[in-house]
């Protein structure tokens, strides 16, 4: 099973103002493929809480995975993609590459996501849209892909050549 942790970095979720949508639609969109969540939050979009947040979720929590949603446009307060490269140790390009290029077949507005994916000692990062729907479209093009690359990183998976 992988660890997993869905972080939203939303100002109004944050306050109660404003009802996550995408944290749990992710969160049922991994249960279905065998992902526990041991942890959920809704942080405000500031650069040191999700950077805090973050080194928590790697450092202390240690989960195998982390899906963030929200902070990844243009806005003057997305901030999130900033956070993680903050954090990371290692950029994973392909993860961030391949949502762009599947979410580029639905809508042009898709290369104006600023996603990206890392990695943390063992800890897998993955930056998500806060639209609910793109955010499962991302997941789909990721999912088959991500429990591989989860057993190398955490040494059980074997070796990929052959």
């Amino acid at each position: 099973m992988i660890k997993t942790a869905i972080l939203t970095m939303s100002d109004k979720g944050s306050k109660g103002e404003r009802i996550d949508v995408t944290g749990p639609s992710i969160r049922s969109a991994i249960e279905n493929n065998g992902f526990v969540i041991e942890y959920y939050k809704i942080i405000p979009d500031e650069l040191e809480m999700i950077v805090d947040e973050l080194k928590y979720l790697c450092d202390e929590l240690k989960v195998d995975l982390v899906f963030t949603n929200g902070g990844t446009g243009f806005s003057q307060r997305d901030v999130t993609p900033e956070a993680t490269q903050m954090v990371i140790q290692k950029y994973v390009p392909g993860i961030g590459e391949a949502m762009r290029l599947k979410s580029l077949e639905i809508t042009p507005k898709a290369m104006l996501s600023r996603a990206i994916a890392g990695i943390r000692n063992k800890t897998l990062i993955v930056n998500l849209p806060g639209s609910p729907k793109a955010a499962i479209e991302n997941l789909e093009v990721i999912m088959p892909a991500l429990p591989h690359g989860i057993e190398i990183l955490i040494g059980t998976g074997g070796e990929c050549a052959r």
